[in-house]
């Protein structure tokens, strides 16, 4: 309030200071390589244009990092909130011992652009091109874009969830609609 003290900010670790930013839902990366399909469960990442260019942190020490390396493609694929434990789950086991469709119960459907399987169950599926990895040595990150999109018909969960960073996630609540504000971009709604 104003003319009030306001409190004094209590150091956070920097560590754990990504988490202020985190943009979007956590997501599951699919990918093929040497005829194995794999899924990968991302927190960090960041939407880079409306192409849609999508960038990922994905290190040396994943699975999934030596079939995005290799094959330059994958699938990102956001699952609702109702396949939160699932996505969790895929995040502590490796690809490279565990057949996680089979594991978690998920479909992989064939991608019309890529080799690595869209997630019948998520949300929404991404098929993606690695267009830039020139930071993926120095920050594990890499540059995709979308070479087609797809969505569940039918879903019945459409809320996402987003990672806090401490093993806790916030889920998608109510909606605000204010498109009525937008007259910048009416042709966008």
């Amino acid at each position: 309030m104003p003319g009030q003290k306001a409190p004094r900010q209590i150091e956070f670790p920097l560590e754990r200071a990504f988490t202020f930013v985190e943009s979007g839902p956590v997501l599951l990366i699919s990918t093929h390589r040497n005829g194995k399909n794999n899924l990968m469960t991302v927190s960090c990442h960041a939407s880079m244009g409306f192409e849609p260019s999508i960038g990922i942190c994905l290190g040396p020490w994943n699975f999934s990092h030596a079939a995005l390396e290799e094959s330059g493609e994958c699938v990102i694929a956001i699952p609702s909130a109702s396949l939160m434990t699932q996505t969790i789950d895929i995040g502590n086991c490796s690809g490279e011992t565990t057949d996680k469709f089979r594991e978690f119960g998920l479909t992989p459907q064939a991608s019309a652009t890529v080799a690595a399987p869209l997630v019948a169950e998520c949300l929404y599926n991404l098929e993606c091109r690695l267009i830039n990895r020139d930071l993926a040595a120095s920050h594990n990150f890499f540059i995709l874009r979308g070479t087609r999109a797809w969505r569940h018909p039918d879903p019945a969960d459409t809320r996402t969830f987003h990672a806090v960073g401490n093993g806790t996630f916030i889920i998608d609540g109510e909606v605000i609609d204010l498109r009525h504000r937008m007259i910048k971009w009416q042709d966008c709604i």
